[in-house]
C-alpha cells in the first residue's frame, strides 16, 4: 500500500505544479530579475501597458526558426509600435550546455535585429515555474491591469520549418491588434510548441 503510494506520489506533484500555474485572467506572477546588464528588472514595474512575456533559448530550433527568419524581431516591432513592452527570458540553467552568458546572448539577438525592452536572466528558473512556462518559445501577454491574457504558442503551426512562418497565424500579433481595436483576445490560450526548458534540477 504504501509502495504504491509513493509511486503515485510524482505524478500528483507533477499535477499540483501544473495545475499551480496561473491561467488567462489572473493575475500574471510578479517577479524581480536581472537583465543581461545586471540590472533588476520586475514585472510589477510595467504595471499601466501591455507586457509580452518570451521564453528564449538560442539553442532551441523552433527559437532560431522565428529568429533567423526575422519573425520574431517583426513580431516584436509590431508589439512596440502598440506600445508594449517585450521581455525576453531565458530560465535556461547555467549547467546546461545550451547555456548562452548575457552578453552573448543579447549579442545573438542584436545579429537578428531583436532588441526587446529587458533580456532578463532566469537560471534559477523562478520566474518560469511561477508561470508554468513548458518551452522556448513560450508566450504570455499581461494586460495592463496586470493579469494575463494570452499564454500559449508564438502561432498556429507547430515546426521548426520557416517556410510555415508565413501560413501560421500568429497569436501574438493577433492578441495585440485585437485588444488595440478593442476587442476580446479571439485565442486567449493556445498550446505552445519548441524545446523543453532546460530547468536547474
Amino acid at each position: 500500500m504504501l509502495r504504491r503510494a509513493l509511486l503515485a506520489l510524482p505524478a500528483f506533484c507533477f499535477l499540483a505544479a501544473v495545475q499551480a500555474a496561473p491561467s488567462v485572467g489572473q493575475p500574471a506572477p510578479d517577479f524581480s530579475l536581472k537583465d543581461a546588464t545586471g540590472r533588476t528588472v520586475r514585472l510589477s514595474d510595467f504595471r499601466g501597458k501591455y507586457v509580452v512575456l518570451e521564453w528564449t533559448n538560442p539553442g532551441c530550433p523552433f527559437v532560431r526558426k522565428h529568429y533567423d527568419s526575422g519573425n520574431m524581431a517583426a513580431t516584436q516591432q509590431d508589439a512596440g509600435a502598440r506600445g508594449a513592452v517585450w521581455l525576453s527570458i531565458n530560465s535556461t540553467e547555467k549547467a546546461s550546455y545550451e547555456y548562452m552568458e548575457p552578453a552573448k546572448l543579447v549579442a545573438w539577438q542584436q545579429q537578428r535585429k531583436v532588441q526587446p525592452t529587458a533580456t532578463l536572466m532566469d537560471e534559477e528558473g523562478v520566474a518560469g515555474r511561477a508561470y508554468g512556462a513548458r518551452t522556448t518559445p513560450h508566450m504570455y501577454i499581461v494586460d495592463p491591469q496586470g493579469r494575463l491574457a494570452y499564454v500559449g504558442g508564438i502561432d498556429s503551426i507547430p515546426s521548426a520549418n520557416p517556410d510555415d512562418i508565413r501560413k501560421a497565424v500568429n497569436y501574438v500579433r493577433q492578441g495585440l491588434a485585437e485588444v488595440a481595436a478593442g476587442k476580446p483576445i479571439s485565442a486567449p490560450s493556445t498550446r505552445p510548441y519548441g524545446c523543453s526548458i532546460k530547468y536547474k534540477s
